[in-house]
């Protein structure tokens, strides 16, 4: 077990080119939301954008469209094609994909994520619904053609046959091995499993980021960072700290009680600097 700290992360984080331009940071497309669940893409979107993406697309069902690209200020709105082998085309041109945060449980919802996670060959960060949707059809994990990166909180880790009693650090990597997944088991010292057998322990974050939406957060995080050229295990490592000192800054300045995910957005630009200037010590 690997502790994540603020050294290795300042080792793992992508490097961007002074003369690069948009397209060399990553595509990322974010496809999630349904009624009363509008704030996931909008947060998991603007998370990507704050974690160094150049282009961030969102496809969300129709019904919602006019709600969320009225708030995504940094990504590129959409909604989702009803035509599937459009949107798998759409998907296929993008670096990295998240999957699943307030798409909801419908039939339908769930006959689109196991079509998605059967074609598609591009990285997916699965979340939240994304995970419901497939842990009754575990072998869809496991015969993916592209990197996996699951996300689950304890409850979803049970629905997807994880066993929390031989410890979280362990059922994290047997987890990973039994999928063939990067799997980040979240919660108070989130862990990053890899099949591999690597396994890294994170060493931030707080009890005020219990709430909703903190979640979408980590997974645009994780999916930019894929896009911008670290590997899937790397990413989600890096992004589990920097999500977790963001929400230390939130907890600083404002409470555990009184801070929400908007704000751990908004911290990022600090922990980017933060880290950053430790670089050039």
């Amino acid at each position: 077990m690997e502790r994540i700290t603020e050294e290795l992360v300042r080792r793992l984080l992508p490097p961007r080119r002074a003369d690069g331009h948009k397209g060399d940071f990553g595509r990322i497309y974010v496809a999630a939301g349904s009624v009363g669940y509008t704030g996931a893409p909008v947060y998991a979107a603007e998370a990507a954008s704050r974690t160094g993406s150049g282009l961030v697309f969102v496809g969300v069902p129709e019904a919602v469209y006019p709600i969320v690209a009225a708030r995504c200020a940094t990504a590129m709105a959409q909604p989702l094609p009803e035509d599937r082998e459009a949107l798998l085309e759409q998907l296929s041109r993008c670096d990295a994909v998240v999957l699943g945060p307030g798409l909801g449980r419908a039939p339908r919802t769930e006959e689109l994520v196991l079509f998605l996670l059967e074609r598609l060959e591009k990285p997916v960060v699965l979340d939240a619904d994304g995970i419901n949707a497939a842990a009754a059809h575990i072998h869809v994990l496991r015969d993916r053609r592209g990197p996996t990166v699951v996300t689950p909180h304890e409850g979803e880790f049970l629905r997807l046959g994880g066993d929390l009693s031989r410890g979280r650090e362990d059922a994290a990597l047997a987890m990973a091995r039994a999928l063939g997944c990067v799997v980040v088991l979240k919660g108070p010292g989130t862990v990053v499993a890899a099949p591999d057998g690597r396994t890294r322990l994170n060493t931030t974050g707080n009890c005020g980021m219990a709430k909703g939406g903190s979640g979408d957060i980590l997974a645009g995080m994780i999916a930019s960072l894929i896009g911008q050229g670290a590997e899937p295990f790397d990413a989600a490592a890096c992004a589990v700290w920097l999500h977790g000192r963001a929400g230390d800054l939130c907890s600083r300045d404002l409470t555990e009680y009184a801070m929400t995910p908007p704000d751990m957005i908004g911290r990022l630009p600090a922990v980017f600097r933060d880290l950053l200037a430790g670089d050039n010590k």
